[in-house]
């Protein structure tokens, strides 16, 4: 199985009674604030692992050995006590995430490094370096990869038609996140069954990364230092037709030394601009909400979108193009202090409320990307703007885990 596109292995995951006080968002989704609240009196969960520093003392320098160690004793103590367990023997996994009004099951298994690197499990963002070793660094310590990658392939019937006799079985484990969304696990046994579905995802032209891209490259050098199983990365691939992508939004800290007039008298000259009753989350694409002094904006594009490149065709690039750059002065998204990212999780209230109470002059609600645009671009070798998707819901982290040493 070791030149398999995606291969089985014996994880590591909560046992069946502590998956409710395991499970926890993913490392990267929370502010340490939130996480430390988030983890207050619950010893297991896995925020502990996850980061670190909610339990060491304010200040700790990023980086500083003590979080590695931390986050290591904490792994430990979990296995230790039984709340972790590994599994005896390689399996695949099945994955369902399900809330009220949807569901998507997905495949958990141990995805190839070496095709990562050639392409065929696609990328569409640029990493940074500090965050790439940080996570590097929290697989060395811990000798095992705790964050799954989220991954997406078109939709095969077969894939589908296997995991659902999967989930028909009884779970290994359970949890309900945040009161709203239940993630299960199953296992997917037998070597027949194990083989039919690997050859499968080889036959599937390409997975694409929709949510993980510091962790493959984390992935990627951890696997160059340390021992274990070369070259794999613990990941779950859902289908296309199953994954939701929600709008990623922009506030922006000030009008680029604007009055309020000038700033509207310009946008007004790049966009139709009219007066909203109430929050705008826009419904098309080519439209946008704005929130400036209290007050909600509609906003929408005269122009077709361009032809061309398709990342210039995004909703994400015409408004940086029409009104972040030129009329605001933002630069380089990565890099410029001035611009922040909310989420579509959190809702466009949370672009008002960044505004009222002073974190930014103005904020911009977006129209999600589409999942056809990110496999076009993806497809193209091109790079997505920093921050254009938000995909939701978020995997768990800490129900099951890929051992590397």
């Amino acid at each position: 199985m070791s030149d398999r596109l995606l291969a089985p292995f014996a994880g590591l995951r909560a046992a069946q009674e502590q998956a409710d006080a395991v499970a926890a968002p993913p490392y990267d989704v929370l502010s340490k604030a939130e996480a430390r609240a988030a983890a207050k009196d619950r010893p297991w969960s896995f925020l502990h692992v996850s980061r670190p520093e909610i339990d060491l003392p304010p200040g700790t320098a990023d980086g500083a050995p003590a979080l590695y160690d931390g986050a290591a004793a904490a792994f430990t103590r979990m296995i230790e006590r039984g709340v972790l367990v590994h599994d005896s023997a390689p399996r695949f996994y099945a994955y369902r995430m399900e809330a009220e009004d949807r569901a998507q099951t997905g495949l958990v298994a141990a995805a190839s490094l070496a095709a990562y690197e050639r392409g065929a499990i696609k990328r569409h963002e640029s990493t940074r370096p500090p965050k790439v070793e940080d996570r590097a660094r929290h697989i060395a310590a811990l000798g095992a990869q705790t964050g799954p990658l989220l991954l997406i392939h078109r939709p095969d019937k077969e894939v589908r038609r296997m995991l659902e006799a999967a989930c028909a079985g009884l779970p290994l484990c359970r949890a309900v996140l945040d009161g709203a969304v239940a993630h299960t696990l199953w296992p997917f046994d037998g070597a027949e069954r194990i083989e039919a579905l690997a050859a499968r995802f080889d036959a599937i032209e390409a997975l694409y990364i929709a949510d993980g891209h510091h962790r493959a490259a984390a992935a990627q050098m951890a696997a160059h230092e340390i021992d274990g199983p070369a070259g794999r990365m613990l990941t779950v691939s859902f289908p296309a037709d199953e994954a939701r992508i929600l709008g990623y939004h922009r506030i922006v800290r000030d009008l680029n030394g604007l009055t309020t007039g000038a700033f509207l008298q310009a946008i007004g000259e790049a966009l139709r601009c009219e007066p909203a009753d109430g929050p705008v989350a826009p419904d098309e694409p080519a439209t946008f909400g704005m929130y400036l002094e209290g007050r909600w904006y509609r906003l929408a594009a005269e122009d077709p979108p361009a032809a061309g490149a398709v990342v210039d065709r995004l909703d994400v690039s015409r408004l940086t193009h029409l009104v972040l750059a030129p009329i605001l002065g933002v630069g380089d998204h990565r890099l410029d202090p001035r611009i922040d990212f909310v989420g579509g999780g959190r809702g466009v209230a949370a672009l008002a409320a960044a505004v009222d109470r002073g974190d930014a002059s103005v904020a911009f609600s977006l129209y999600p990307t589409s999942v056809d645009d990110l496999m076009a671009v993806a497809d193209a070798g091109a790079i997505l703007p920093p921050k254009t998707t938000w995909f939701e819901p978020k995997l768990a982290d800490g129900l099951v885990s890929l051992v590397t040493s």
